[in-house]
């Protein structure tokens, strides 16, 4: 068995030729840049496209197996370089309930991949782009994903923007049978919430946890992350850890939920935080433009109170990427990763003392800090993201 440090949800801006994929995400964010990122500045060992059913984005896979820049590995999945494992995924939309969800439908294989992209461009306006709303149900994904060989995640589940729990359903029974829910073997947390938080739902005591960093722009690749066990770095040996058969989730790294922009309910109307109630108006201008907090939302969908008994599950540990940290600008990341060889060396490897031969002594204490959630945080919501202040006792 072998660990390993992944990322399993980052979407590509543009095609190599400056055609968009994911229209709100940097255009600097192209498939062989993030391959690069990921690998090099990063050092984490997998990540997931999550716009692999893009024709576009599949021919320029193809295109890197051919020239040899990539390879196919035995179990599905694809190698770069023979360094960094990727998964090929595909980030849909379905109406659930109350409104639309996102899941993330993970595929063994280039021509799963290009199957998928057949079958769901029959049901999209535009298979092109990421994210598409499907024309189908939340159990159709789930019968598709299974004829791919696949496996589905609900992406960003807390979230209130196309979040499952945030705002389309109360449990997962509500679009899914006990034949659909086999095709999942986990739920994404997104960036407002944490282990802890989601395991007051006891119906997700069945799933893991995974951290992905949902990244728009390549300075965000692994901002989240998960570390795994697993018998190698193929898709089946992930989807395996995922189920618990072969090893599984070692420990899963994020932003504390605090940071998230979805931390806190606000008003778009008021520009302010707001408490949450169940007529969904504003207690102090009574507008409607009210965009729920997950931390109050979990609190009208958990049935668990919070610490409440819960099966045991891996660390989830609040780390806040090297970019929030007071005195890491890029020059000094920069620097950083010039010395150590990658963010994840820096986060994980390098001692205080060996910080302070490359920074000052405040900012490598900020860094180790930084490591267990020792930094001082303003809270995040209605779209922005929390805040470092400073480090504590510093």
């Amino acid at each position: 068995m072998i660990e390993y440090f992944a990322d399993l949800h980052v979407h590509i801006g543009r095609t190599r030729r400056g055609a968009p994929v994911k229209v709100t995400a940097s255009r600097a964010l192209t498939l062989e840049n993030i391959l690069r990122e990921a690998a090099e500045r990063k050092g984490i060992d997998a990540v997931a496209i999550v716009d692999s059913a893009s024709p576009d984005v599949l021919d320029e896979l193809d295109a890197l197996l051919q020239c040899g820049e990539m390879e196919a590995q035995e179990g599905g999945g694809l190698r770069y370089r023979r360094r960094l494992a990727v998964f090929l995924a595909v980030e849909v939309g379905v109406d659930v309930g109350r409104g639309e969800a996102h899941f993330i439908a993970y595929l063994p294989d280039l021509p799963a991949a290009a199957a998928f992209s057949r079958e769901l461009s029959r049901h999209v306006t535009n298979v092109r782009l990421s994210s598409q709303k499907a024309r189908f149900r939340a159990a159709d994904l789930a019968r598709l994903t299974r004829e791919c060989a696949g496996f589905l995640v609900p992406a960003h589940a807390f979230t209130p923007h196309k979040g499952y729990y945030g705002r389309s359903a109360d449990r997962l029974a509500d679009a899914f049978g006990p034949e659909e829910l086999a095709v999942i073997p986990a739920v994404e947390l997104g960036l407002s919430s944490d282990t802890a938080m989601a395991s007051r739902i006891s119906e997700l005591d069945a799933f893991a946890f995974l951290s992905n960093s949902d990244a728009h722009s390549l300075s965000k690749i692994a901002r989240e992350y998960n570390r795994i066990r697993a018998r190698d770095l193929s898709f089946e040996a992930l989807y395996a850890a995922l189920r618990g058969e072969q090893g599984g989730i070692v420990a899963n790294y994020g932003l504390d939920p605090r940071l998230g922009k979805y931390y806190r309910t606000f008003c778009e109307a008021c520009d302010g935080h707001v408490p949450l109630l169940p007529e969904r108006r504003c207690p102090r201008c009574g507008s409607d433009r009210i965009v729920a907090g997950v931390a109050d939302r979990l609190e009208e969908v958990a049935d668990r109170p919070p610490g409440g008994a819960a099966p045991a599950r891996p660390p989830y540990v609040h780390q806040v990427p090297l970019e929030y940290v007071p005195g890491v600008g890029p020059r000094t990341l920069d620097r950083l990763i010039e010395v150590f060889g990658s963010e994840m060396r820096v986060l994980h490897h390098a001692t205080e003392e060996e910080l302070a031969r490359v920074v000052p002594h405040p900012v490598a204490r900020a860094i180790v800090a930084a490591r267990t959630g020792r930094l001082r945080l303003l809270e995040g919501g209605g779209g922005r993201y929390g805040r470092v202040d400073r480090p504590c006792g510093f």
